[in-house]
């Protein structure tokens, strides 16, 4: 995986920190740090439902799973808005034979924790590859009946 850095944002200090521990985290797989670093009523919205998530155990289990399912997952160019609260980071990866490109759109509060995360991909083959891998791994993980931080799956949102 390849990551750029933070440096080069006009993004506030708090901010350049949590997204330069963004990019930490996605260099080593290992995303233990999320849950410290993410408001726990954070909004997801995903590319592939309907609904927003509104829970950091939520995003900590979409996030984990579908790094497990991306190949070669590369960030190319990172823009930070004039407030210097919200950053889009473009990325590109595999899923299978498909190939998608897509942005992360990420908006911290003041604190730097992240309050809502927003992903968009295309194209519409990559996106289906990736919605029917995550249902398969997703549906394994809430058979055993808890999501990431113990909450039990029941509370997921629909």
């Amino acid at each position: 995986m390849t990551t750029s850095s933070a440096t080069t944002l006009a993004v506030s200090p708090a901010v350049a920190t949590s997204l330069s521990r963004w990019h930490s985290m996605i260099a080593s797989s290992d995303f233990t740090e999320l849950m410290a670093m993410t408001r726990p009523d954070v909004i997801f919205r995903s590319p592939a439902v309907h609904k927003p998530y509104h829970s950091a155990p939520v995003l900590s289990l979409i996030l984990n799973t579908v790094m497990g399912v991306f190949q070669d997952f590369t960030y190319h160019r990172e823009f930070a808005s004039a407030d210097g609260l919200s950053v889009v980071l473009e990325f590109s990866a595999r899923v299978g034979d498909r190939e998608l490109k897509g942005i992360d759109m990420i908006r911290f509060d003041a604190d730097g924790k992240i309050a809502e995360f927003e992903v968009m991909i295309r194209p519409l083959s990559g996106l289906q590859a990736l919605a029917g891998e995550m249902g398969v791994r997703i549906a394994a993980v809430l058979a055993g009946g808890t999501l990431a931080g113990g909450k039990p799956a029941g509370e997921q949102p629909a």
